[in-house]
């Protein structure tokens, strides 16, 4: 078709075309000013940068050539999307969890170099006190900057005219006297309260935090903490006044460590309770033993540490126990102990060999689910009797090795304040039973089964725990693949499969989410076990880990808690918990492969599923700095070149 006479045909050189695109673009930073102020940018420095590479990308997606003025507002369009959408993603406050209600200004805020915390609680309990001295000292060393271009830089001039805030108030608002933090942390899962509400005024007025409780105070100082940044000698809020109203979602959220596998000072058991703290988890599942060692000296059954501890420096004294109990009580976080039976007990043998089956079995034809190669039967180490080396299972059918059993627990227990007592139960293997000759003598003798004793054994352990207050806690398979009797109050960690929640759910038992497939920590690592008769099948004597691939931040923080479940079955969810088995961790590792990541699952279950990961990606970059500042080594998540330009990173089409 003939163009229009007022239209020329001739079209623009690629030089103009380039010229006239970098024109638009000019146009667009002389009026960022206008933008950053309309959409309360934090900084214009920040804004420039933003825009300069949503334009670049706009442009980067167009034609060679651009051929029509359309295209120039196209991409102007895309550059103000791309900014709008990069505004959103710069969060107000980095908080984690996110607070149930969160209401923000618009106005600078600094803390006062004469701040203090004061206490409207009657009788104030002492955990309390030292949790508000805490909570001043991290004011006082933490020096966070904000994370966007710039840092701190970009809110001297907000921060210049800001009034100071003086004090803080915690008001307990309850009758009655206040129970310390340690009290409220072991309380049952449905007796603590964590609720609080926090206002921050603008005018530097007072700040106050408001609960039923102490844990609920202290979850509230906890969030006070995270207002906070630094710079230039300046600790400073943004974004007051700031309105909170808080309480968890679900009432258990936990970390499962393994301190069997590998040992952990003390000292690496309190860094992660403080880091726990930080983000509101409040329970600590201490795996504490193992087939591998027996770390944990019992009053009573002491041989037991005495044999199977890896050395007499890696054993959990009493006095250890207490103190750890008391550190994690003291930031309200309960200390639920698990002693895995009858399965994983081969170190038992150490000390009494009479009670084990197949302790440290090696011979024989290997598991087809781990070596699934025809091989000669004696080439490698018999996985037959067990998951993973050393073999050994508790002799169920004994009525000795019962009450011996019921007598450890019982006097683990009373070590530990929580209403709470793990008795395992997983990876029970029926191989070893059938071939020992004494489980077999037993089971004859008395006209048994194997699910029949082990129902007996389970019963008489659990009578033991019960009697001393205390609520069983199983994994999966006591209740999906052995017929026993468990009480109704009876907790079950569902772990091989997230699927597996809906089949404990249509048994009636509250449950913790602790699956495979979405909270441990340890899978991707690759396999610990060299497999030399793999040669043979001319593979590499190696395998992947179980249950690969890694898990990301991402992957658990998109759990969804009552997926398959019905409305009357969602009630029966606790909540849930990160685990790091540690097969491949240590002392050395142990930061960067819990932190941050265990995080994601602390907001999960606090604030509820249904998060954003475009927004909170932002505030968990705040969380791994702020852990650093705080001596804990949390990985990096992402370029520091993304952590100061939320959303830029995010690949979008």
């Amino acid at each position: 078709m003939a163009q229009p006479p007022e239209c020329p045909t001739r079209h623009a050189s690629a030089a103009e075309l380039q010229q006239r695109k970098q024109t638009v673009f000019d146009n667009i930073l002389e009026h960022m000013t206008v933008l950053h102020l309309f959409f309360l940018m934090p900084g214009e420095d920040h804004a420039l940068s933003v825009m300069r590479c949503c334009y670049s990308l706009t442009l980067t997606r167009s034609r060679p050539v651009l051929s029509s003025p359309v295209h120039y507002l196209v991409g102007m369009a895309r550059a103000l999307a791309c900014l709008l959408s990069v505004v959103s993603l710069v969060p107000a406050y980095a908080l984690w969890p996110q607070p149930r209600v969160l209401q923000t200004g618009s106005n600078a805020l600094v803390l006062s170099p004469s701040f203090n915390i004061h206490l409207s609680v009657p009788n104030t309990p002492s955990d309390l006190s030292d949790a508000v001295s805490r909570a001043k000292s991290y004011l006082q060393s933490d020096k966070l900057a904000r994370l966007v271009v710039g840092r701190g830089a970009v809110d001297v001039s907000a921060v210049s005219k800001a009034r100071s805030l003086s004090n803080l108030t915690l008001q307990y608002t309850a009758s009655g006297k206040p129970r310390s933090l340690s009290e409220e942390a072991s309380a049952k899962l449905g007796g603590r309260d964590e609720a609080y509400t926090l206002s921050v005024p603008a005018d530097g007025s007072g700040a106050v935090i408001s609960a039923n409780s102490t844990l609920g105070l202290y979850r509230g100082l906890t969030t006070f903490g995270q207002l906070w940044y630094y710079w230039d000698g300046v600790t400073y809020a943004i974004s007051t006044p700031v309105q909170i109203e808080d309480s968890p979602a679900y009432p258990y959220r936990g970390f499962m460590l393994d301190t069997a596998r590998n040992y952990f000072p003390v000292s690496d058991i309190k860094r992660t309770l403080d880091a726990m703290s930080w983000v509101k988890i409040n329970t600590f599942h201490w795996h504490v033993v193992d087939s591998q060692s027996f770390p944990l000296e019992v009053p009573g059954y002491t041989e037991l540490a005495q044999k199977g501890a890896y050395s007499p420096s890696q054993v959990y004294t009493p006095q250890n126990v207490q103190d750890i109990v008391s550190y994690a009580g003291a930031r309200g976080i309960d200390v639920l102990v698990e002693i895995d039976t009858p399965g994983h007990t081969s170190v038992i043998s150490k000390a009494h060999p009479e009670y084990v089956a197949c302790a440290e079995a090696r011979l024989g034809r290997p598991s087809p689910t781990v070596c699934p190669y025809p091989v000669d039967s004696l080439s490698i180490q018999s996985l037959t009797f067990r998951t993973e080396p050393p073999a050994g299972q508790l002799r169920l059918a004994s009525e000795s090795t019962t009450q011996y059993t019921a007598g450890l627990l019982s006097a683990t227990a009373q070590m530990f304040p929580s209403t709470l007592f793990s008795t395992g139960g997983d990876e029970l293997n029926a191989n070893c039973y059938a071939q020992d000759a004494e489980t077999q003598a037993t089971l004859n003798q008395t006209g048994q089964t194997l699910e029949q004793a082990l129902d007996k054994f389970t019963q008489t352990t659990h009578a033991a725990l019960e009697k001393l207050g205390k609520t069983p806690v199983v994994w999966e398979e006591m209740v999906l693949d052995h017929n026993v009797t468990l009480s109704n109050e009876t907790v079950v960690m569902v772990w091989i499969s997230s699927a597996n929640a809906a089949l404990v759910a249509q048994k009636g038992f509250k449950f913790v989410h602790a699956a495979s497939d979405f909270f441990y920590l340890d899978c991707g690592g690759g396999g610990w076990h060299i497999i030399p008769i793999l040669k043979r099948a001319s593979l590499p004597p190696y395998r992947n880990s179980w249950c690969d691939p890694f898990k990301t931040w991402q992957k658990s923080y998109s759990f969804d808690p009552t997926a398959n479940l019905t409305a009357s079955q969602s009630k029966l969810v606790l909540g849930g918990q990160h685990l790091l088995w540690t097969e491949q961790s240590g002392p050395a590792n142990l930061d960067p492969i819990v932190w941050p990541r265990a995080a994601s699952s602390a907001e999960l279950f606090w604030t509820g599923p249904g998060g954003n990961l475009s927004t909170a990606l932002p505030r968990l970059h705040d969380v791994a700095y702020r852990f650093v500042q705080r001596g804990v080594n949390a990985i990096a998540l992402q370029p520091e070149w993304c952590a100061l330009r939320p959303g830029v990173c995010d690949l979008t089409a």
